[in-house]
This record gives C-alpha cells, structure tokens and sequence, in this order.
C-alpha cells in the first residue's frame, strides 16, 4: 500500500509510484527551481504550472525613511497585480501573442493569486506542451510591466474589485476574514482594496516582482501525458532562454513555518447594508492550519456538518425549514492559521433565526458527536469525491503544487483513503468541541435589521458596520 512521501529540499530526485499507476517525480535543479510531474496513463492532456509561494500575505506595508534605509512604498495589492502584468508582454512576446499561442491551440491558460502562493498554469493537449511551457516561462521571467500597460491593468483591476463588491457573497466572504483573523496577514483581502490598487506605485510592483520571482522560489508542477526528462530539459532550456542564471548554486526557499498563530479576533459582528432581496450570512470562528494531522477528521466533520444535501446543516435549515436555498460549512486551511465557517443565504428578516440554527447545530455536534451512519456515509462522499477529482489532469497538477509548498509531503489517493479510515466518531466530536468553544464571529450582507442577532447574545456587539 503507498503511503505519504515525503518532499525533503535536500534530495535532488524523488521517484514514487502512486496509486492507479501513476508516476510522480521531482527533480531540483542546483539553483533551487524545482520540477515535479505525475504522468497519469491515457492521458493525452496535461496540466502545467508555475507557482512562487508569494500571496497577498506577503506583501508589505510602507515604511518611512531611516537614516540607513529610504522610504518603502506600500505593496499591498501587488500580488494581484502581478497576476495581470505577466500577462502584458515580454521582450519576445506581446500580450496579443500570448493570447494568441493558446487559443492557437484550444488550450486554457490562466493565473490564481492567494492569501500564500501564486500559480500560473495552461491546460494543453500533450503536443502543445513545449509551447505552454516556453510561454509561462517566459511571461515569468521576462515580464517588462510596462509603465502604460500597468496603468490600463490598474484600472480593470478596480473593474475586478467592483465587481465582486457588488457580489453579496463576496463582500461576506471577505468581511468574515477580516472579523475572525483581525490584523493577521490572512486577514486582507486576496485581491487588494480599491485604496491600496488605487495607491500601489509601478516602483513598488516592480520591487515585489524582482524579489520574489527568482530561480529558488520558483515550483513547476505539471500532470497528465508528461514525460519528467523531457519536461526537464525543456524547462531548463526555457528559463536559460529567458536569461535565468540556472548555473549559480542556491537551496529551494524554506517552506513556511507550519506552527498556529493566535490570533485576535477582529470583531464579533459585521453587518453590511445592502438594498438585497436576500442576505448573505457567515457565522464561524478560527480553525486549524493546513498541517494538522487532523485535518482527515476535520473532512469528515465537514462532509456530516455541512458538506452536502444529506448534511445536518442543510437538513435542518433547507430541508426541514425552507430558510435557505444555500447552505454549507466550509474550513480553509494555511501555514499558521485556518477558518471554520457556516455559510447560506436567506431572506433578510431570517438572518438571525438562521444565525441562531446555526450556532445551536454546531453545539448539537459538539455535545453528541456524529453516529456510525454519517461516518460511515462521509467516508464514501469524501472517497467518491477525491477519486472523481483526480481523473482531472487540473487536480492532479494542484495538488502536486500545494504538496510541495504548503505540506512538504505527497499523499496519494491510497493514502488519503487510508487516513480517513482511521477517523473515528471521538475524533470528531474532539474537533467539534474545541470549534464550538472558540469565540464566533458574524458576518452578514444585506438588508439586516437593528437587532437581527439580538438572541445570539454575546455575539451582538457594538461597533457593527
């Protein structure tokens, strides 16, 4: 049986034979760029990415001048903006001809910026790939951020931002990091604010870019019909094209410290008024870091609690009393910190009633744990799922990236099946307590009256917004 693999950044070469024959291999190359594939058999696509493990957590805030050092400008929306500058041209390349190599081909290229690393990828059939893989090399390495080109990007991006301000859902999701994780880093929104877009300086984007994207921060993770050798030496080929010095000797970047920070809660209740039909409602708390080794039983609560229409979040405020059409619990996970939040939304005048179903489920948890039956009916939604998601070639590629990054281990299926055996109802219930003995937070979007969360008590703070 397979079992986790560990990715130490001292071993140059790592070959393992995963479960459903695939094959998963790294290789380090001197000057710290490090290459992982899975070849998956009969594929005839494959997935590529090139991650540097910088997010919007990383991004520093200004500082004034000191008689040693000169004045730093704020790079808080920097990441984001990364994310569309590499897109804009290199020396070679145009941003038309970018667009143009892909869609050439019918293949698919993005970009995703997160709270601790950015990846930017291209789905292509298997004879494309030595395109793909020139192309994001050398929009990685080579990108010029043109000075009127980073003025055109800044305002999509504030088109982005708008867009997704006038999202109910959104702002919620982002209120509710903030009110959980206060002045922590996770706390800022991916993205950037409007503020902090509209300040960024091309200077400062420029500074962000050079330090960060460098020879041993960068991870390429490609799954599907790949060839590791050839992958390799098209890759080395690629960055040397570009003018990467692949010959100076340097270790990968450290992986970030995997150790929970307390953090302080931001505020208690955070209302949002918004002339909507329906409300967007978050109620949740501090969860667990990307790490933990209980992150198996925290899956299985998930799936019981909120993962689906069989769940008991969904029975009982959908099912049983028609107050929802969505409703879920969710547990995003980092190096130092995580969320655990109950998400749905509901006619503005039932956000306290929902609110309070929440509130009580989760305690009904905590105080009787889950039955054989939902152990046994999780295990199969969660195996279903993660076996389903790995015929993609996109899921494969991903994971291969945080496994590297974040985890410092590779689990396969097998594995991932095996951990989630051992979860036991105890294990579950254990979480669901120290879930529901942290201080909760309320996130909510809407036409929210005064006093809509009155009955939750403590939680009914002063200072909303």
């Amino acid at each position: 049986m397979n079992t986790a693999v560990s990715l130490p950044l001292d071993l140059p070469e790592l070959r393992h034979e995963a479960s459903g024959g695939s094959l998963v291999r790294r290789t380090i190359l001197p000057s710290g760029v490090r290459i992982l594939s899975e070849r998956m058999p009969g594929a005839q696509s494959a997935t590529i990415g090139y991650w540097v493990a910088v997010g919007s957590r990383d991004e520093l805030d200004s500082a004034a001048a000191t008689p040693v050092t000169p004045a730093l400008p704020s790079r808080f929306g920097s990441t984001h903006f990364l994310e569309h500058l590499l897109f804009k041209g290199t020396p070679t390349r145009s941003a038309l001809d970018i667009a143009v190599a892909f869609d050439a081909v019918g293949g698919e290229h993005n970009a995703a910026t997160g709270k601790e690393y950015t990846c930017y990828y291209a789905k292509v059939r298997d004879q494309d790939l030595p395109m793909a893989i020139d192309v994001i090399a050398d929009m990685l390495t080579s990108s010029l951020l043109d000075a009127d080109e980073f003025e055109t990007e800044r305002g999509v991006i504030l088109e982005e931002l708008a867009e997704a301000s006038d999202d109910p859902s959104d702002v919620a999701g982002e209120r509710f990091f903030e009110a959980v994780l206060g002045e922590h880093p996770l706390g800022r929104p991916v993205g950037g604010s409007p503020e902090s877009i509209r300040a960024v300086t091309r200077d400062a984007v420029w500074q962000h870019y050079r330090e960060n994207y460098r020879p041993h921060d960068l991870v390429i993770t490609a799954a599907g019909a790949v060839d590791h050798d050839a992958l390799v030496a098209r890759v080395v080929a690629a960055l040397r094209s570009a003018g990467w010095n692949l010959d100076v000797e340097a270790a990968p970047v450290a992986r970030r410290a995997s150790i929970e920070t307390p953090v302080q809660r931001g505020s208690a209740l955070t209302v949002v008024q918004r002339p909507n039909e329906q409300a967007s409602l978050i109620v949740g708390t501090a969860g667990f870091v990307a790490s933990d080794e209980r992150r198996s039983a925290l899956s299985v609560l998930g799936s019981v609690f909120g993962g689906g229409m069989s769940s008991r979040l969904f029975q009982e405020i959908r099912e049983r009393r028609g107050l929802a059409y969505s409703v879920y619990s969710f547990a995003p996970s980092y190096s130092d910190a995580g969320l655990f939040g109950m998400n749905a939304g509901c006619t503005p005048a039932r956000v306290g009633e929902v609110a309070e179903l929440m509130v009580d489920q989760l305690q009904l948890l905590a105080d009787g744990g889950i039955t054989d039956d939902e152990l046994r009916r999780a295990h199969g939604q969660l195996s279903g799922s993660a076996a389903l998601a790995l015929e993609d070639s996109d899921t494969r590629m991903s994971r291969l990236g945080r496994a590297e990054i974040t985890q410092g281990e590779f689990v396969d299926l097998d594995e991932a099946l095996r951990r989630l055996d051992q979860v036991t109802t105890d294990d579950v219930r254990d979480l669901a307590r120290i879930i529901a003995g942290r201080p909760l937070s309320i996130s909510a979007v809407g036409a929210i009256g005064e006093g809509a969360f009155d009955s939750l008590g403590a939680l009914s703070v002063a200072g909303a917004s």
